[in-house]
């Protein structure tokens, strides 16, 4: 028998069996493929590279919000979302390839930079699951 089948049994309706049961139960295991899923993304290059990221990129990209002196005082534009962009693993990989100094360097804060990151979302992931598996009681 299922959590399912019980919560019918007692009565609940399909909504009160998918809300108070079904998705407390699967709530852990949602999240932590959400977040592995992003961390899986941190590191992925070859997709950005089909889609049409730089390979190396000098400049900044125009931010979404901009702060100014005059009133209003926040320009909200979207240009930003259309000019040329890059990831930071594509960056990586151009600094490596580059025989200068100051680029190993760089590489090499990139590579911490990232290697971080994806450690906290695995983190992240293993400690929502431990909750959330804490929470459910069978």
């Amino acid at each position: 028998f299922s959590i399912r089948e019980a919560s019918y049994a007692v009565g609940a309706t399909k909504w009160q069996t998918v809300y108070l049961q079904v998705l407390p139960a699967a709530l852990g295991n949602i999240m932590t493929g959400v977040i592995l899923a992003m961390s899986r993304a941190v590191g992925e290059t070859a997709p950005l590279i089909t889609i049409g990221a730089l390979t190396y990129i000098a400049f900044l990209p125009q931010p979404p919000v901009i702060l100014s002196g005059e009133f209003p005082f926040i320009r909200v534009g979207l240009q930003g979302l259309f000019d040329p962009f890059t990831a930071l693993p594509i960056q990586i990989f151009n600094w490596v390839s580059r025989p200068q100094k100051g680029f190993s360097v760089n590489a090499s804060a990139g590579i911490i930079v990232l290697l971080g990151i994806t450690l906290a979302m695995n983190s992240i992931a293993v400690i929502v699951r431990y909750r959330q598996r804490k929470k459910t009681r069978w």
